[in-house]
């Protein structure tokens, strides 16, 4: 086979791809570390959230909770506002919603709507687990559906809100690291990712530098 026709074969596949619009799924994941006041007495991380890019239009969101890192407090998802994320579209769906039960089992109320996580402001997303402590979860799952646009990026898929939150969850506080549904809950409370975090490439060091050096300057000339 001639050179010619390689290339030529070669873009012909690419080209394929392409228009199958094939493309390998994405990750990105995030931890859920700032608790409201309910919560400050425990130590995050709370949660984990992946976020998944299978194709331009479709991502599939999973919160995990955790133990505390010292390991004396288990960290479960439950009752109003379970989790809530801020979607990057202005019109998409939710299928294939999932719930790994705590204890006995775990029901989802809805899977539609937005709502409010205390202390973190409004989410376009937000599911409910029925009633409490008895029905908390350690993992919930959920895909979306853009119908309004397109993803660029798995990082693309979520939008911090007005308070620059990316997801929250309604956290139940447990304790020990093998959580009993006998022992009421320690605490409930809601945490945050924080809000997004943008790296500034080391310019406000820079800028702190030259404010100091004209600092010491200044002074040297006032001797």
């Amino acid at each position: 086979m001639t050179m010619l026709r390689k290339s030529l074969l070669l873009m012909a596949l690419v080209a394929a791809l392409l228009a199958l619009n094939v493309r390998p799924a994405q990750a990105y994941s995030f931890s859920l570390t700032t608790g409201n006041s309910a919560l400050s007495p425990y130590p995050g991380p709370y949660a984990t959230v992946l976020v998944t890019l299978v194709d331009s239009t479709h991502a599939t969101i999973t919160f995990t909770a955790l133990d505390s890192p010292n390991n004396l407090y288990s960290y479960l998802f439950g009752d109003g506002g379970s989790v809530g994320v801020n979607v990057n579209s202005t019109n998409f769906t939710v299928s294939g919603a999932t719930c790994v039960a705590t204890f006995t089992s775990c029901t989802i109320l809805n899977t539609s709507g937005g709502g409010s996580e205390d202390g973190f402001g409004n989410f376009n997303y937000s599911m409910n687990l029925f009633d409490g402590y008895t029905n908390t979860a350690t993992q919930i799952s959920f895909n979306l559906t853009n119908t309004s646009g397109t993803w660029s990026g798995d990082q693309n898929v979520l939008i911090a809100n007005n308070q620059g939150a990316l997801a929250a969850a309604h956290i139940f506080v447990a304790d020990g690291a093998t959580p009993n549904s006998g022992t009421p809950a320690l605490a409930t409370g809601y945490a945050a990712n924080g809000g997004a975090q943008v790296p500034d490439g080391g310019m406000t060091i820079t800028l702190l530098g030259l404010a100091l050096a004209g600092m010491g300057l200044g002074a040297r000339r006032k001797n």
